[in-house]
């Protein structure tokens, strides 16, 4: 790969893996390197040496831009890129990172929220890159995942947001609550939906709805698969039944590995909301070209 040789570098450095992609003229892919030197296993003063060992088969001039996202710009990260406050277009909010002479770091910032308290890193990267495919979209943008956010868009700007623990709860319930003993790998999504609309009907009913779970399988009512699909359709019903302002009467678009983005499609499709499912990877790389691009301008 060393004949790879980078106009700029696109980095998206989560909490657990970091991937990078040499651009090109016209924002080509020339390639791309992974690894699992995510924040998490990094001090400040490592990320830059981290770097250049993810992108040393490639041929990088001195001072080649980089343009980062992610968790590299948390307090815990390479440098604590500030946020920018609603409303306000996605992904322009990029601050100068310290570094030696081998590259010109520029690190995105993520988006902070006063009333209600919320932020997101990470996230915006991805909507920026929503809106350079869409750039005419007004609408609610949601991204599933460990925090998954509800994100009002109008005019190009992130309006509001709302973050529900959905992804993180069901990480809780079927790995370490009494429920691990009734989870399978397999998933059944006829219950899924059941249980989606049992749960957008009646929130109130999700402790006794989980303790059921338990119950049916001890009792020979149920299976693994039928187990793992109505936890996730009452988490997801929970949530849809929360962020109901959001979605009520809007076109939606998910951002989301495709399993995921294909849960949620089904569950709002049900519910006669309009979706268009996205890739999330595509829509970080989009992203980080739109913030280099937004770079270029104002240099």
């Amino acid at each position: 790969m060393t004949g790879v040789n980078p106009s700029w570098i696109a980095v998206d450095w989560g909490t657990t893996n970091v991937r990078a992609w040499a651009m090109g003229p016209e924002d080509t892919v020339l390639a791309e390197v992974r690894s699992d030197q995510g924040m998490g296993r990094l001090k400040p003063i490592e990320f830059e040496g981290a770097l250049q060992v993810l992108v040393s088969d490639w041929s990088v001039a001195k001072g080649t831009p980089v343009v980062a996202c992610g968790m590299v710009g948390s307090r815990q990260g390479w440098f604590e890129a500030p946020y920018a406050f609603v409303p306000c277009k996605p992904s322009t909010a990029v601050t100068k990172a310290p570094s030696g002479p081998a590259f010109s770091v520029r690190i995105i910032g993520g988006v902070a929220q006063k009333s209600p308290p919320d932020v997101m890193r990470g996230e915006e990267t991805q909507i920026a890159g929503f809106l350079r495919l869409n750039p005419d979209f007004d609408g609610v943008v949601c991204l599933p995942g460990t925090h998954t956010k509800w994100v009002h868009i109008s005019a190009g700007e992130i309006v509001s947001f709302q973050t529900f623990m959905t992804g993180e709860i069901f990480g809780l319930l079927s790995d370490q609550s009494v429920l691990r003993h009734s989870m399978g790998e397999d998933f059944c999504e006829d219950t899924f939906q059941d249980a989606v609309t049992d749960s957008l009907g009646r929130p109130q009913g999700l402790a006794a709805n989980l303790f059921a779970i338990r119950a049916a399988g001890l009792v020979g009512e149920s299976t693994p698969a039928i187990a793992r699909g109505r936890l996730s359709g009452l988490l997801i019903g929970l949530e849809l039944a929360g962020s109901r302002p959001y979605w009520l009467g809007q076109n939606v678009a998910i951002i989301a590995a495709s399993s995921l983005a294909k849960l949620y499609g089904a569950a709002l499709t049900r519910q006669g909301v309009p979706v268009i499912e996205t890739d999330a990877n595509r829509m970080t790389l989009e992203g980080l070209k739109a913030a280099f691009a937004h770079e270029k301008e104002i240099a």
